[in-house]
């Protein structure tokens, strides 16, 4: 019998309080309930220009504010709870709601940052400097397709999801890789991985726990139910 999103959400707090290396990997659709568009979600941009749709409505990306999701990931960082932040997205709402950027690895890029070619330092593209103190070009750091993802973040994330003892995917479809080989090498190092996304992924048959519901659903009530088990225990 299926578990009632009661009993998900208690087993979800119940697994990040006991967790000693909690991952988190994000994608589009936790930035949905910011009013930007996912790609391949239900009303995503590829999905609705498969069927010959109208692309989804979006703000314009430099007005998108954080949402319950992105914040309740913060909590798990101020509560000690978040080991390391892996995220596709590029809209920037990640370090907008308080991550801490030695705590986050941006695979596909930031629009708002620009990346030294020779070192991979980045910068405020508003506040970009003419040359890199290592003597490189500044440009973009968004990832196009077909290009390298880059190396620090690649291999930041590598190595934290081969540390988790808990990966929980947000949002994202895990069909972009190399970013969706992070859940399968979570998974080999011995880590239960939970999945919230309202498509279908490749990796449902192998997640622990798995919720179709909206991550700001999912999140900040899992979050509160965390609070509790640390005021209980404390």
């Amino acid at each position: 019998m299926s578990l009632t999103l009661k009993q998900r959400l208690k087993k979800l707090a119940r697994w990040i309080w006991e967790s000693n290396y909690l991952v988190i990997f994000t994608g589009a659709g936790i930035s949905t309930e910011s009013g930007l568009p996912d790609f391949r979600g239900p009303n995503g941009l590829w999905t609705r220009q498969g069927k010959g749709l109208p692309l989804p409505a979006s703000i314009p990306w430099n007005l998108a504010k954080p949402n319950s999701a992105h914040l309740a990931i913060v909590e798990l960082q101020e509560m000690g709870k978040l080991s390391f932040l892996i995220s596709q997205n590029v809209d920037n709402l990640h370090l907008k709601s308080g991550i801490k950027p030695e705590l986050l690895a941006e695979l596909h890029g930031n629009i708002t940052k620009l990346r030294c070619r020779r070192c991979q330092r980045t910068v405020d593209r508003l506040n970009a400097p003419p040359k890199c103190e290592c003597g490189g070009e500044f440009v973009k750091s968004v990832v196009d397709f077909g290009e390298p993802l880059p190396e620090k973040d690649l291999s930041f994330a590598y190595y934290h999801s081969s540390k988790a003892d808990l990966f929980i995917v947000v949002g994202s479809s895990l069909v972009v890789t190399p970013a969706a080989e992070m859940p399968k090498i979570a998974l080999k190092a011995g880590a239960k991985l939970v999945i919230i996304n309202q498509g279908e992924t490749p990796y449902d048959d192998l997640a622990h726990l798995r919720f179709f519901e909206k991550a700001g659903e999912v999140l900040p009530n899992a979050v509160k139910l965390v609070k509790g088990y640390i005021s209980a225990s404390g």
